[in-house]
């Protein structure tokens, strides 16, 4: 079985020295064994973790999240569903971002909307109503 050192196996995977040292310390990928010398030497099955650990990533799942993926896998009594459950709580989590950032979206166009960009900063509609809040129709100039 052929070991790899810690930059090959971050030059396989497309992620940095730290990023494989910081999965090693989160427990993510095991401890490698050493050399005399105190050089990493992982197994093959590492590269192929850390891929797993970087595409539940892109999918939008937190690190603690996949330490938990990772474990149920390892688990002899887990099931697929526990997994999917998982996945349609994560679409739930991306839902709610993404009604949050349409909110913010509305607010931030509203705001721009009634700026016309010209004149001085005290007189900014943006800057009045972060300041004071929004005023209503019956506000006083």
């Amino acid at each position: 079985m052929s070991l790899y050192s810690i930059g090959q196996v971050a030059k396989q995977t497309g992620v940095s020295v730290e990023t494989v040292r910081f999965y090693e310390q989160q427990g993510l990928i095991a401890k490698p064994q050493r050399t005399s010398s105190g050089y990493r030497q992982y197994p093959p099955e590492t590269t192929k973790r850390v891929r797993f650990i970087q595409r539940a990533k892109a999918a939008g799942f937190t690190l603690k999240d996949i330490g938990e993926l990772l474990a149920l896998k390892r688990d002899p009594n887990a099931s697929c569903s526990e997994v999917k459950q998982r996945a349609f709580e994560k679409i739930d989590e991306v839902d709610r971002k993404i009604k949050d950032l349409q909110e913010i979206r509305t607010a931030l166009d509203r705001l721009a909307t009634k700026c016309s960009g010209s004149g001085g900063l005290d007189d900014c509609p943006i800057l009045e109503e972060f300041e004071f809040g929004e005023k209503s129709e019956n506000d006083a100039g």
